[in-house]
């Protein structure tokens, strides 16, 4: 659904410019500093990119699922790390406020997020709660006027960083399910609040994540997302249902500028007096790579365009989120093998986007997850069919 295709282009081209002139030059620097440079992330800002999915009203550019995976296809021709510095702020983080919040709770943050004063992250995943989410043990226990909140929040990406958090916690510890889940916004500078050390990962270098603690944390009666206990799990679940597109999206655009850096050096690799490129088994290489990446890209769009219809997708966004996550680990793992001796090298920054994509096929759930989800959802309709 684009729908104002002529402005929409000017929007990507305006990204594609950004990624090629700010962002692929500065890539080494946050392989070398594990920082994205502020100014950087000020353009970002500038750009709107911190709304791209709060609506209009709000003063985001408010873009359709199908617009936004498009944008993602430019935007993500470089470091996932850039993508990460808004990921939490478009996706996970405001959205819960956006699909369930108060409009008193809209009308507070989402200008504020739109514009980038305040970066959000999404706290659900715990030391003993990550694909079980429903396991969860922080707790949030209503004195007076104020939830006290208490638990650990484990591998939260941009929480250095973040201004609120939408936190999941367990509001009724009698409930032991989903039913006794709420969902928070949370003031990072709230008293009792602490972080961890920013954790040392396989990739993705200028992409911060860390444990967050909350000690006796006070949180208001008015930060309870919607206003209604016991709600946190399902607008997790739809939070992450949309993410789920917007992660291959990120995924389909990250294998693009891979293959691209692989056919050139296929292209310009000279070995037996030719290009290695025309040797059919690298062409293997390239063609299965190449059918991969269009499969995803058009699976995200078929899935995008649906979401945008109304119709229910969370089948559609696990197949997305599987394949495309898988089919990026295989195209980097092909483009290193064409590269040779060179992909291995740190010189030619391949084998740091082979460690970098690794991390698709885990967060937002896991490969496996997603099969569960798909397969739990065959069996369902099969026999709702019946």
């Amino acid at each position: 659904m684009i729908r104002d295709p002529e402005t929409f282009e000017a929007l990507l081209d305006s990204v594609r410019r950004f990624v090629r002139e700010r962002l692929v030059p500065a890539e080494n620097e946050v392989a070398e500093t594990d920082e994205i440079p502020p100014a950087i992330v000020q353009e970002m800002r500038e750009m709107g990119l911190f709304g791209l999915t709060i609506p209009e009203a709000y003063g985001g550019l408010e873009l359709t699922m199908e617009e936004e995976s498009r944008l993602l296809f430019e935007l993500c021709k470089t470091s996932p790390a850039f993508r990460s510095v808004i990921g939490t702020t478009v996706g996970i983080g405001s959205q819960g406020i956006l699909m369930d919040g108060t409009q008193a709770q809209k009308d507070l943050y989402l200008p504020k997020l739109a514009t980038g004063e305040l970066m959000a992250s999404f706290a659900l995943t715990e030391p003993d709660a990550g694909s079980d989410a429903a396991s969860l043990r922080t707790t949030a226990i209503l004195d007076g006027d104020h939830y006290v909140v208490n638990g650990t929040k484990r591998y939260i990406t941009n929480a250095p960083h973040a201004s609120i958090f939408t936190l999941m916690a367990r509001s009724n510890p009698q409930d032991k399910g989903a039913s006794g889940v709420s969902a928070f916004i949370v003031d990072a500078k709230s008293p009792g609040i602490s972080l961890g050390k920013n954790d040392k990962k396989m990739g993705q270098k200028g992409a911060h994540t860390c444990d967050v603690m909350f000690d006796n944390v006070r949180v208001p009666m008015a930060n309870l997302i919607g206003g209604v206990e016991g709600r946190g799990f399902k607008t997790a679940m739809k939070v992450l249902e949309k993410g789920r597109i917007h992660l291959a999206a990120v995924c389909v655009g990250v294998a693009q500028r891979i293959l691209d850096d692989a056919l050139r050096y296929a292209v310009e690799r000279q070995q037996f007096g030719q290009s290695i490129g025309d040797f059919q088994l690298v062409q293997a290489l390239l063609a299965d790579s190449k059918a991969e990446l269009y499969a995803a890209e058009c699976m995200v769009i078929d899935a995008a365009r649906k979401r945008d219809e109304g119709r229910a997708v969370a089948t559609e966004a696990s197949c997305c989120k599987m394949f495309a996550s898988e089919m990026c680990g295989r195209v980097a793992d092909r483009a290193v093998q064409i590269l040779g001796g060179a992909g291995y090298l740190a010189d030619y920054g391949m084998e740091r986007f082979y460690r970098d994509v690794r991390l698709f096929r885990l967060y937002e759930g896991t490969t496996q997850i997603q099969q569960i989800i798909i397969g739990r959802n065959m069996m369902r309709q099969a026999r709702a069919a019946m």
